[in-house]
């Protein structure tokens, strides 16, 4: 680690995030993995729905940027899911390929038919959910789950156990469901799942704590939800505790709220915890854009990372800033390089917001000359039109409105 891992050539977070009384419980990991769940998870958005191209078409996408794992989908789900599967597990692009499953041996058939490596095992995991949702007796989830465990790892598959609404479970009778499926059947990792994303921070770091006490010598994957808006957090607490595996989605895509999104837990390992992961970031805006074209989703300007909006700099005092520090300096202004993400340098932009440096400097961009007087009178008229338009404006509309009120 360096001397000031807070301030690096790419970004400038805060120095307290590395204080020795931060850090001095940190169990983070030698390495963690990104699992992608995006052809699987995501598409259960509501709405969404991915063809055969589009899926290899991401798939590509994420292996270009450096994924680890990536979850092809359900095969038993159709024909065309078993189709992408089958041919992303015969691909030698760098990712590891999974499939997903139900705790029926039908399904891990179709998952050791399709060829792929691993297999991540659905297993009901309360009892209200395996009674009222799925409407069986325990005994055959239990049944069900080892029978099929079993044969998954008879056929070579690495198996991962995947327990649904883990989070809202007794813990002591999930756990004795747990290692009783893994005693009589097998699991070589456990996802820990926020199926409702209703898990605290401060119950995250019990609930990991308790897992790996409870199963030492099992890799465990961190897979929450969005709902309260906490998984990113909770992702990253898991972490911190040992989990090894962040299975995550593109923009957050996925049921109701949305899975965990890439981009914004990958940048925090970076520039929060100076953790690099191996993800190539410059590429995370492109990839973001491209599911972007293919799923239908809006990508709001200010989200996170990959927002198109993130650099546009129009309040006045901001727009000073970034004027004064130039390129050099850019981080004094944002707290990463756009350049890191692959996004476009900030710019001085001109709405109602807008001050009398953003106007100088836009007069000086299209060589229009004014004295100081002059100058704050269009940026008084830049202002009425942001208020009727409730917008930017636009190279040609700024330098129209600018010649307007000089001439006048």
């Amino acid at each position: 680690m360096s001397d000031t891992p807070w301030k690096a050539e790419g970004w400038f977070t805060s120095p307290w995030n590395f204080d020795p009384e931060v850090t001095k419980d940190w169990k983070f990991p030698e390495k963690i993995q990104i699992h992608d769940v995006t052809l699987r998870d995501g598409e259960q958005q509501a709405g969404l729905a991915f063809d055969y191209d589009d899926k290899i078409r991401i798939a590509e996408g994420l292996a270009e940027a450096g994924v680890h794992r990536i979850e092809a989908g359900m095969p038993v789900v159709s024909r065309d899911d078993a189709k992408v599967v089958t041919e992303l597990a015969k691909r030698d692009f760098g990712p590891k390929v999974y499939s997903f499953a139900r705790c029926m041996v039908d399904d891990v058939k179709r998952a050791v038919d399709a060829g792929v490596k691993g297999v991540i095992m659905e297993v009901p995991a309360s009892p209200h959910l395996i009674e009222k949702g799925y409407r069986w007796e325990l005994d055959r989830a239990i049944d069900l789950s080892i029978e099929s465990t079993t044969y998954a790892h008879e056929q070579g598959l690495e198996v991962v156990f995947f327990p649904i609404d883990f989070t809202r479970s007794d813990l002591h009778w999930v756990c004795d469901l747990i290692e009783r499926v893994g005693d009589e059947g097998h699991m070589d990792g456990l996802a820990l799942v926020d199926t409702m994303g209703a898990t605290s921070i401060h119950a995250m770091q019990f609930f990991v704590r308790t897992m790996k006490n409870r199963f030492p010598d099992k890799p465990l994957e961190a897979h929450f939800h969005m709902d309260f808006g906490l998984g990113i957090a909770n992702t990253l607490m898991a972490c911190s505790e040992g989990v090894e595996v962040i299975q995550s989605t593109v923009l957050g895509l996925g049921e109701r709220a949305g899975n965990v999104p890439m981009e914004e837990t990958v940048m925090a390992l970076l520039t929060l915890y100076n953790i690099d992961i191996g993800i190539k970031t410059q590429q995370l805006k492109p990839l973001a854009d491209m599911v972007a074209e293919v799923s239908g989703a809006t990508i709001l300007g200010n989200r996170p990372i990959v927002g198109d909006d993130l650099f546009k700099v129009e309040s006045g005092i901001i727009a000073t800033w970034l004027l004064n520090c130039g390129y050099e300096d850019q981080t004094e202004v944002v707290p990463f390089r756009p350049s890191l993400v692959g996004q476009a340098e900030p710019e001085a932009v001109m709405g109602k917001g807008s001050g009398i440096d953003n106007c100088k400097h836009w007069l000086d961009k299209f060589q229009i000359q004014a004295n100081e007087d002059e100058a704050m009178e269009v940026l008084m008229a830049v202002k009425e039109w942001g208020l009727v338009h409730k917008r930017l404006m636009k190279d040609e509309e700024f330098a129209t409105l600018a010649k307007e009120v000089l001439e006048n």
